[in-house]
């Protein structure tokens, strides 16, 4: 080719290009090298060891010999067994009330104070009546005496002593119906001073200081709550079991854990119309005065105590398709257990199991996501302070797991 004739423009380009290329290519071919060798680099062997499923103490209970009782729940509104309210037994004002509600007062207290004008007034009639009577009759019996007298001599005729004795007998009544008429005016003027019948809480002043009552009109309420009254419903089914004594035992919203007891002390005879059940009266000591009207109480009523036989806290039970069983713990591993469950208690927090367990075993209380037969188990104040390594040396002394259960407490 003539070196005087310039080269073509494509050629030139092309020249340049090659080497360019030739990187390019390269690069890509040692890329792809590298890519290979990565994923023929064997991966790091994965560990078939899973840390077993940690439990506090309190998520594990021991099979007991317990002997339960069979109880009916009970619901109701307590009441005082003593409250009365106190009415004026005579008419007039209102002139002092010296208690609030709240306050405590005793038998024979004064409580208020009705105006007894009148009724000072009445027994002065009376009083008067009375005396006027008296001398009546302390006449006619001078009559009756001088008439028996001239009777004997024969100066007067026995219908003329007959009239003087009639006349003395009727004085002589005169003055017993002045003498009742006098105490009857007695006591209305006793009565103007309200006083306590009996031990206990003032719960409403139902009349104010310078208000006006008349005869039988209320003016206090009175309860004493050093004895309360439950009032319960039970199914008439179980009146058969209910007996006059059976203790019940309850709690009250406000006592936090706080129980109380109570006694069956009457049956009502007759059902209800509604519900056919039976009202139940239940008598409550409350000496502290803790509890008071109107109160809602729940609990239980022990109709019977049962036998001695192992027993699991209600908690450990679970169902699956209707059949019970537990979760018992051996030797670090989960053993899932049908049983037969029997009397439970509802205060006590505790099942009967009739057959499944044995007294001494450890079942597991706690209620956790995906637990299962075979899963390890460790409690926590048994597992020891480790390293990385710990879950596998705790693994190894427990045996082979089978999985990992995340526990939802």
């Amino acid at each position: 080719m003539n070196s005087n004739h310039p080269e073509p423009v494509a050629v030139r380009r092309w020249r340049f290009t090659r080497p360019a290329i030739a990187v390019v290519a390269f690069t890509l071919i040692a890329s792809v090298v590298l890519l290979s060798r990565h994923d023929k680099t064997p991966a790091a062997p994965k560990s078939d060891i899973v840390a077993p499923v940690e439990l506090a103490a309190a998520d594990v209970a021991m099979v007991q010999l317990k002997a339960l009782n069979r109880e009916l729940p009970v619901s109701g509104s307590l009441s005082p067994l003593w409250q009365t309210t106190l009415k004026s037994k005579v008419a007039g004002e209102v002139l002092d009330m010296s208690v609030r509600e709240g306050q405590a007062v005793h038998r024979g207290d004064v409580l208020a104070h009705i105006d007894v004008r009148n009724a000072t007034a009445q027994r002065d009639a009376q009083q008067a009546m009375l005396e006027k009577a008296r001398a009546d009759l302390a006449l006619a019996k001078l009559n009756r005496d001088n008439s028996k007298a001239l009777l004997a001599e024969q100066f007067i005729s026995q219908n003329a002593y007959d009239s003087a004795n009639s006349t003395y007998e009727a004085n002589a009544a005169n003055e017993k119906l002045a003498a009742a008429n006098l105490r009857l005016s007695q006591i209305a003027l006793e009565d103007a001073v309200v006083r306590a019948p009996f031990d206990g809480v003032i719960a409403q002043r139902l009349a104010q200081p310078g208000e006006k009552v008349s005869q039988d009109s209320s003016i206090l309420s009175l309860v004493d709550l050093t004895r309360m009254e439950l009032q319960a419903s039970a199914p008439a089914s179980e009146v058969p079991s209910i007996k006059v004594g059976q203790t019940a035992r309850f709690h009250v919203d406000g006592f936090n854990d706080r129980m109380f007891e109570g006694k069956v002390e009457r049956i009502n005879p007759i059902t209800d119309a509604g519900s056919r059940s039976i009202t139940v009266y239940l008598a409550v000591e409350n000496a502290d005065s803790a509890l008071k009207g109107g109160m809602f109480a729940q609990g239980n009523l022990i109709l019977d105590h049962g036998d001695a036989l192992p027993s699991v806290p209600t908690s450990a039970l679970r169902s699956e398709a209707g059949l019970p069983y537990v979760f018992v713990l051996d030797k670090g591993l989960v053993e899932k257990r049908s049983v037969t469950p029997g009397l439970g208690s509802t205060s006590e927090g505790w099942t009967e199991i009739r057959d499944g367990v044995a007294v001494g075993e450890q079942v597991i209380t706690a209620r956790m996501d995906g637990l299962k037969a075979g899963d390890s188990i460790v409690l926590k104040d048994q597992s020891p302070n480790t390293g990385a390594n710990g879950a596998a040396d705790r693994a190894a002394s427990l045996g082979t797991t089978t999985g990992a259960v995340s526990a939802a407490h």
